[in-house]
């Protein structure tokens, strides 16, 4: 790494010039990217920090503080294209970034900024990006979390990792809340959001109906959180909670195609029960209590970041597998989920709601 460079020690507090994050563009890691935007702004408090995000991920943005803009851009997975590139990084020239901060290791990520010519362009060496990256860093297998990896490009060059790192943050408006309430015909109540998604069938938690039922039985408002794949599973779940049309406590299937909506439902729940998937990672940052489910994954790789957030994780029998990290099953049955009863997590929820003074 060039020694010279203003991003090499520490720089000009008084510097302005824009800084551009290409993160990676999964929900739970673009939120948890945001922990980056807050080291950089503690760095450099008066250089401005855009996003380059995906047409899904687009809407995070709107509730990250120190975000001046997000760049959609949406690349296709799995082949260059080059056309797409050129377009981007003629967009990215306009702009005058003074710096460029690439996340993933691939390739691919960093041919925008090269060809856009920003004049710093910080990431690990990854795939011998030799040319298109001119900050390298080096040491990314001694960094043992996602979070840690990303946040310490922020950071000067060979500066050491502090002892906790900014936890990531959504905040959305009260009055955000409040119409999106009245728009889905909800009351000002605590509900229990459920999201019961995920990207890999083996981190997906298969007793939310169980969960529903008994959340319901309790007296306590259940929201089926996700996207249009997770439609038929809500139904599932509202049949098996009940949809309280009667007046009392039930089940509402809140999924749909606007991420947004599930930052609003995510923000304005009492507590939240998801599997390790990006709405985890989204009610961790709005600050709201997250009870994360893990198997398969490990919750100190992967855990929800908030002072608020909770891991459950089978306890009933040792497992070798566990965590295999593995998208599918392969051994054991499945036990690192199938062991964790609804009725224990259940419990976890209202104990969460009564110390937050919701139950």
């Amino acid at each position: 790494m060039n020694k010279d460079s203003q991003f090499s020690g520490d720089a000009d507090r008084d510097d302005t010039r824009p800084i551009l994050i290409i993160p990676y563009m999964w929900i739970g890691d673009f939120v948890r990217n945001h922990t980056v935007v807050r080291v950089l702004k503690q760095r450099w408090p008066n250089r401005p920090v855009d996003l380059l995000t995906t047409s899904l991920c687009a809407p995070l943005v709107d509730y990250m503080p120190g975000v001046r803009e997000g760049i959609v851009w949406d690349l296709p997975r799995g082949r260059l294209a080059l056309g797409r590139q050129l377009a981007l990084a003629k967009l990215l020239r306009k702009r005058n970034y003074g710096t460029a901060l690439v996340l993933p290791r691939t390739w691919k990520a960093a041919i925008a900024p090269a060809l856009a010519g920003i004049p710093e362009r910080v990431g690990f060496v990854g795939e011998f990006r030799f040319g298109l990256l001119n900050r390298w860093r080096w040491g990314e297998k001694k960094l043992p979390r996602f979070i840690d990896k990303n946040a310490a490009l922020a950071q000067p060059d060979g500066a050491p990792l502090p002892p906790e790192w900014p936890m990531p943050q959504l905040r959305v408006p009260v009055e955000d809340i409040v119409r999106w309430r009245q728009a889905n015909g909800l009351s000002a109540g605590a509900a229990v959001a459920l999201a019961p998604g995920s990207v890999g069938v083996s981190k997906r938690w298969t007793y939310y109906p169980e969960a529903a039922r008994l959340l319901v039985e309790r007296g306590l408002e259940a929201w089926v959180v996700g996207g249009p794949g997770e439609k038929g599973l809500a139904q599932e779940i509202v049949a098996a909670g009940g949809s309280g049309i009667a007046g009392g406590p039930g089940v509402r299937d809140l999924t749909g195609n606007d991420l947004r909506n599930g930052v609003l439902a995510m923000a304005a729940a009492g507590v939240a029960i998801s599997n390790d998937s990006g709405l985890m990672h989204i009610a961790a940052a709005l600050g709201t209590p997250t009870m994360g489910i893990f198997g398969p994954t490990s919750p100190y790789l992967w855990a929800p970041l908030n002072g608020l957030a909770a891991t459950v994780v089978q306890d009933k029998e040792k497992l070798s597998c566990q965590p295999c990290q593995s998208t599918i099953c392969k051994m054991n049955d499945h036990r690192c989920m199938r062991n964790i009863a609804a009725s224990e997590v259940v419990g976890i929820a209202q104990r969460v709601l009564a110390e937050a003074g919701h139950a």
